[in-house]
């Protein structure tokens, strides 16, 4: 090897007086000062928790549930008053109105037609001659009778061997088949706010010829419909007897070869 080579090689050597090689260029790393945004970051739910979302639609589920519960329970309340102002029910007990209503016999009472907004508001209703009424006798109180009205306020009335004259006239009574055979000693002038009551069933009734008129505070209200037993359903009528009013009655109508054959 020549000396210029060794000399030239021995040059490159790395020794104790070499400078160190230059370093290589490194990687600059810039950090932004802003910090993340967090906002629309949430949390994986647990696995023995629902979501947010569900729990809430959970408790809007509970409430509506409460809710219409409580509107129902509510409207039931409305619905009972209101049967029970208008309307009730009555089981007829004995058989001083036989023939035209009979014992265990079920009856709707309407309480309106005699209320004080139909009578003094309205002007209308009130009761009137014929009326089947149910109603606390004066004699005994917590009691329900019914019995037929006969006498209004201000009429003189009379029952000669059984017949009823109301004001000196002899009343016709299709509702009464079978006139009663007593006779009431002396004549009643019903007084104003008071009617006279007698049962269809003369002979067998606690009534108006016992004990006296009645006061109109004391009708629970005018018997309207028969429901029970279905034979005897029907409307009541004022002026004819029960019976034609009926289903019964209506099937006598519809048939009238079939009852002939069993006469």
């Amino acid at each position: 090897m020549s000396p210029d080579l060794s000399a030239f090689l021995a040059s490159q050597r790395p020794g104790d007086n070499a400078d160190p090689p230059a370093s290589l260029p490194q990687p600059v790393y810039r950090v932004s000062p802003a910090e993340p945004d967090w906002s629309s970051y949430t949390l994986p739910p647990l696995d023995d928790e629902p979501p947010a979302e569900e729990k809430s639609s959970g408790w809007k589920t509970a409430w509506a549930v409460v809710r219409e519960v409580g509107e129902t329970i509510i409207l039931t309340l409305v619905i009972f008053f209101l049967i029970q102002t208008v309307i009730r029910n009555f089981r007829v007990v004995g058989t001083s109105m036989v023939n035209n209503l009979h014992d265990g016999q079920y009856l709707i009472i309407d309480k309106l037609s005699y209320s004080w907004l139909i009578t003094d508001i309205l002007g209308m209703g009130g009761p009137q001659r014929g009326d089947v009424i149910v109603f606390e006798p004066p004699n005994r109180p917590g009691e329900d009778y019914v019995k037929r009205i006969i006498g209004l306020p201000g009429e003189k009335v009379e029952i000669r061997a059984g017949q009823v004259f109301i004001n000196g006239e002899r009343l016709d009574e299709p509702f009464q088949p079978t006139p009663g055979s007593y006779t009431m000693s002396n004549p009643v002038i019903v007084p104003e706010g008071q009617v006279f009551v007698l049962g269809d069933n003369r002979n067998n009734s606690n009534d108006s010829h016992n004990w006296g008129t009645l006061p109109l505070g004391n009708i629970v209200g005018r018997a309207w419909l028969s429901y029970w037993p279905p034979d005897e359903w029907g409307v009541i009528p004022r002026d004819e007897p029960t019976e034609q009013a009926t289903l019964k009655h209506f099937l006598n109508e519809l048939v009238p070869s079939a009852n002939a054959d069993n006469n």
